[in-house]
């Protein structure tokens, strides 16, 4: 099969012939029909993930049509239309029994700790605990637009959050993430603020659910611009990023027991950040992470889908070829234009 591999941390990658996978006994082998950017997958690259032993293919939001099964899976037919989470538990530890896969003991990552989804195959494991069955109205680059960043904003902002109608709601970064953060908290009726550094992304944030934007560049004062135009801080905010700058904003511009989210990752020489503790101490701040959804809560975010209240497809900015992937991996931390971009050509 072709796939986009690198065999040096750093150095660029390549579209490869290579073997085409086959199934673990609990797992499934998917034709890639699409497979999302991520700057997760730049980390990766850069060499922040210790997970990844090289050479290595990424790519981590994917949905296709099941090719291959193992011995050992119960629940899904080969021409099965699946998607996954990035995080995929392994359905017997104690975090697994608890409901918890996106945190579980031994999970599985495509992408990360096994081959990923820029190429026209992938294994997965852990399917019948994983795998989620799409609509046949869904198409494969919307669904594949699911596997992270939505999702993760998903869990970000209805279960970690908890956002309640009529909270002040701040997402600091339109990207990817940022963006799905912003859709969402809107569909859930909070009064959103889009922060960003670039007027067009601020633009387009506007138009998918914020009632309020600040230009982190021109704005020397972030926390004062949102205390003011909340009437005190925020309810809620999400670093959608993952800079020290942004991740100490969103949490010093919260109100008295507000609630910050980190989904920005917080790696290299970034993963130890300053936060004003006194804040969080003296005004009872609470603080989350979100990682990932797990296969079961996806039904609740497909339900949401299915009534129009979310529309993850407005959020593809580009459909790109699996060629043009190296390329465009190796530019994820520009920031360059607006929302996802999907490899849907292979």
């Amino acid at each position: 099969m072709k796939a986009v591999l690198f065999e040096q941390f750093c150095e660029p990658p390549s579209l490869q012939t290579v073997p085409d996978p086959t199934p673990s006994t609990k797992g499934v082998v998917v034709k890639v029909e699409a497979t999302g950017l991520c700057r997760s997958d730049w980390h990766g690259w850069m060499g922040h993930d210790p997970d990844i032993v090289l050479p290595h293919v990424p790519g981590h939001e994917l949905a296709g049509t099941i090719t291959a099964i193992g011995s050992e899976v119960k629940n899904w037919r080969i021409g099965d239309r699946v998607t996954v989470p990035f995080v995929a538990g392994c359905g017997h530890c104690g975090e697994c029994h608890a409901g918890h896969h996106q945190v579980c003991e031994h999970q599985f990552q495509p992408g990360f700790t096994a081959w990923g989804s820029f190429a026209e195959y992938v294994a997965l494991d852990f399917a019948d605990a994983n795998l989620v069955r799409l609509p046949d109205n869904l198409d494969f680059a919307t669904a594949a637009s699911l596997g992270c960043r939505f999702a993760t904003s998903f869990r970000a902002v209805v279960d970690q959050a908890r956002v309640q109608p009529g909270e002040w709601v701040v997402v600091h970064g339109s990207g990817g993430v940022g963006l799905s953060a912003i859709m969402i908290a809107a569909a859930m009726g909070a009064n959103v603020i889009a922060i960003d550094m670039t007027d067009d992304k601020l633009a387009f944030a506007k138009s998918i659910g914020a009632v309020a934007t600040i230009n982190g560049k021109e704005t020397g004062d972030v926390v004062g611009a949102v205390r003011e135009i909340t009437k005190g801080g925020a309810h809620v905010s999400v670093d959608a990023l993952g800079h020290p700058t942004t991740c100490f904003n969103s949490i010093a511009n919260l109100r008295r027991r507000g609630r910050h989210v980190q989904i920005g990752l917080m790696l290299a020489d970034e993963a130890t950040p300053q936060i004003p503790m006194a804040q969080v101490i003296g005004h009872e701040l609470e603080i989350y992470g979100s990682h990932g959804m797990q296969a079961y809560r996806y039904d609740a975010m497909m339900n949401m889908l299915k009534t129009g209240k979310l529309a993850p497809q407005k959020l593809i900015g580009r459909h790109i070829s699996l060629d043009e992937a190296p390329t465009a991996l190796m530019e994820m931390n520009k920031f360059g234009g607006i929302g996802i971009t999907v490899i849907s050509r292979f």
